[in-house]
């Protein structure tokens, strides 16, 4: 009796000695591993993402991360809080996605995740859907394609927006926009005013590519393969932007998104090679689990977006003008 009464003591000592903050300030530090990209995403300082840590540690009564040389991991302890943390996160979103449910659109929330190419069209998407429904906050996080599964596995958005969705049973997938990839060089290259080139003749250029995760790269690599032919990337950058200007520079050719190429003064100083089977077709896609009740405020957002995305989609057959209706 008195062994059971100490344990209800130590639980409701537990869930007072606790604060939402202190959970939610640890569920960023965990996902992150680093405090400071959690200080970062919450708009604190990283003092005060290492305080609120160490006061629930000291609830808990155990240590949550442990450092090994300049990274941090979850000890057991850690990884046992996480857990139910994110359980008790996910609780809170059901309700309020209930309450705001009951609401209707006139307040809520929005929670997307995009590939980071989709920033040079998406914004302009968003603009009309943020003046007909002015009470929905949105949060949009911008990042490669390997993060975007790895933010879906962990249920931490609405909905996701990519180009090469996971051939899986368990997701939704509805496409909505042309993604054409197109191959660049400098304006002043031999290859731009060529027509009907071999993609053997572009292996063998200089290639300029995004880093590992990235999932323009993986459309090129699947595609070289599949016309068997090596493929050769002798430089990895992390932004569009940042390739764009190699190729400029004459460091290279490379295989890029038609979307970024929305800037007159870039497309000015690159030419759109014509290369057999170029440009690679592909799609945006709307992504989330199939057995996730979708709030409202996602729900309405995904019907707009295919509605939208109508009007630029009127020849599919042309999959280029679509992108440059969007630059209008």
């Amino acid at each position: 009796m008195k062994s059971s009464l100490a344990e209800f003591r130590q639980k409701d000592s537990l869930s007072r000695s606790i604060t939402l903050d202190q959970l939610q300030v640890f569920e960023a530090a965990a996902r992150h591993c680093s405090f400071t990209r959690a200080a970062e995403e919450l708009f604190v300082t990283q003092p005060t993402v290492s305080m609120q840590v160490k006061h629930l540690a000291q609830a808990v009564g155990m240590p949550l991360f442990e450092q090994v040389g300049k990274r941090i991991y979850l000890t057991q302890a850690g990884q046992e809080v996480l857990h139910t943390c994110r359980e008790i996160l996910q609780c809170l979103d059901r309700l309020e996605t209930t309450i705001f449910d009951l609401q209707g659109m006139r307040q809520g929330r929005l929670r997307l995740a995009a590939a980071t190419t989709t920033k040079y069209f998406l914004p302009k998407l968003l603009k009309p859907f943020c003046q007909l429904y002015p009470g929905v906050k949105l949060s949009l996080e911008f990042t490669n394609h390997e993060a975007l599964l790895a933010r879906m596995h962990e249920n931490l958005d609405d909905l996701y927006i990519m180009s090469c969705p996971p051939n899986r049973e368990d997701i939704e997938v509805r496409p909505f926009l042309a993604n054409p990839l197109v191959a660049i060089a400098p304006a002043s290259h031999r290859f731009a005013h060529q027509r009907n080139l071999s993609l053997k003749a572009f292996a063998e250029e200089p290639l300029i590519m995004r880093e590992e995760g990235s999932g323009t790269r993986k459309v090129v690599e699947q595609f070289f393969k599949q016309h068997e032919i090596d493929l050769q990337i002798n430089i990895e950058l992390g932004s569009n932007e940042a390739i764009q200007q190699a190729v400029i520079d004459g460091l290279g050719v490379s295989i890029i998104s038609m979307h970024t190429l929305n800037c007159a003064e870039v497309r000015n100083q690159l030419a759109i090679l014509d290369f057999d089977h170029f440009p690679i077709h592909r799609q945006w896609q709307i992504i989330f689990p199939k057995k996730k009740q979708l709030p409202i405020t996602a729900s309405t957002f995904l019907e707009y977006l295919l509605k939208e995305s109508q009007r630029f989609s009127t020849n599919e057959e042309n999959p280029m003008q679509v992108v440059e209706a969007l630059w209008i």
